[in-house]
């Protein structure tokens, strides 16, 4: 392409001109959040073929550093989130508050939980709580009820290289007998944690501040409100032995990269690896070592942030294995709706339940956002449920209550 700064001039000029930009030249966006697409640039400044072509790689260009900006700043705050929730567990009853006071982030509806990349993003019409939120106490321990058991468990990851060791926990229902076939869902992480230290983390007098998916669950099989299921929560960060370290709590992974698609922001670890391992290492250990129902009916996938990235695309990429798809404040690995659901008309046909979610304190809330809205015209059923939080375990484990509540029905 040649000398592409007139042709970005001119850009800014006819965006401002067109209302997508302010006066100071700043996306008419939430913050961090990617500039429009080219479609709606095509309509809104009746672009000519050849700026068509020539505008596009610069999007493309600005999305990929838009989007390692954003994992940096989540992975940043997800570290912040994690020290502060630690030392909150150390703490007395009379301490707690007063640190909590300082400005301390992670406690239960404290300070922006785990930031999210900007500030507060531009609600739209449609960025609404659509579906009542849980009971009080719906996360709480309850000491006069089964519970199900959480197991660390490793196994081979042939498919990604040989002799490759990973882990995982997988939580089964009170009850559960080999004599029974059972549904499963895949439940992933964020960038700042691992295959427990999210999803499973019970910090005592702190209820909120992480997650409790196996209260959620007792709690939900007790009051009859789900079936058994068995739920994996996988290590989403898949590394081969000798690779650099990466972003997050998980068996490190390159950073960088991304080469136009957006799961690979924080390398193959996170991108093409970890779907390899998904598919073809962790459910056939799981058809072979637990009692599972092997259709995909009977199969769910779902994350927060970075692991909602990885279930929307992956899952949206495979609906030959998953049937219920779910992304919890999706990160900016999320690949961008055409690429999610190039064929809706499929889509509608394969998809049993498609739950889109996020926060409205959120900063990533865009990336959530911009998929209900291509679904939305598209006519793709789904739920797009927008809770008053921020990137946190009030918005993640609310979300998953309400989810699982409509999984294998």
């Amino acid at each position: 392409m040649k000398n592409p700064l007139p042709l970005a001039r001119m850009l800014a000029a006819a965006m401002t001109a067109a209302g997508l930009l302010t006066a100071t030249g700043h996306a008419q966006n939430a913050p961090g959040a990617p500039l429009p697409d080219l479609a709606t640039l095509r309509t809104a400044l009746t672009l000519t073929e050849a700026q068509a072509g020539q505008i596009a790689p610069l999007l493309d260009a600005q999305a990929r550093a838009a989007a390692a900006f954003a994992a940096a700043q989540t992975q940043a705050s997800a570290a912040l989130t994690a020290a502060s929730t630690n030392i909150s567990a150390l703490l007395n009853d009379t301490q707690r508050p007063q640190f909590a006071a300082l400005g301390a982030r992670g406690g239960r509806g404290g300070g922006g939980g785990r930031g999210g990349g900007g500030g507060a993003p531009t609600l739209g019409p449609d960025d609404v709580q659509s579906v009542p939120p849980a009971p009080e106490g719906y996360n709480v321990a309850r000491a006069d009820i089964p519970h199900g058991k959480l197991e660390k468990v490793t196994y081979d990851a042939a498919a990604v290289e040989s002799g490759l060791k990973r882990w995982m926990e997988v939580y089964t229902p009170p009850g559960y007998s080999k004599d029974q076939k059972y549904p499963v869902l895949f439940l992933l992480h964020g960038i700042g944690g691992n295959e427990k230290s999210e999803w499973n983390t019970f910090v005592p007098n702190n209820k909120g501040s992480q997650g409790l998916a196996a209260v959620i669950l007792d709690n939900l099989l007790a009051d009859k409100k789900i079936g058994p299921m068995i739920v994996v929560f996988p290590n989403g960060n898949v590394t081969r032995p000798g690779a650099a370290a990466g972003n997050g709590g998980g068996r490190g992974g390159p950073g960088g990269g991304g080469g136009g698609d957006a799961t690979q922001i924080s390398g193959d670890g996170w991108g093409k690896d970890f779907e390899t391992d998904l598919l073809k290492d962790m459910i056939p250990f799981m058809e072979a070592n637990y009692s599972v129902r092997t259709d995909r009916e009977h199969r769910a996938i779902a994350g927060l942030s970075m692991g909602g990235g990885q279930a929307l695309s992956f899952g949206l990429a495979n609906l030959d294995t998953f049937a219920y798809v779910g992304g919890f404040s999706s990160a900016p690995n999320t690949r961008v709706p055409e690429q999610l659901v190039p064929d809706p008309e499929k889509a509608t046909k394969l998809l049993k339940l498609l739950w889109i979610s996020g926060g409205a304190k959120d900063g990533l809330l865009t990336y959530s956002s911009r998929t209900h809205l291509y679904l939305k015209e598209h006519k793709v059923p789904h739920v797009y449920n927008v809770d008053p939080g921020a990137h946190d375990f009030d918005t993640w484990n609310n979300n998953l209550y309400l989810m699982a509540q409509r999984l294998f029905r």
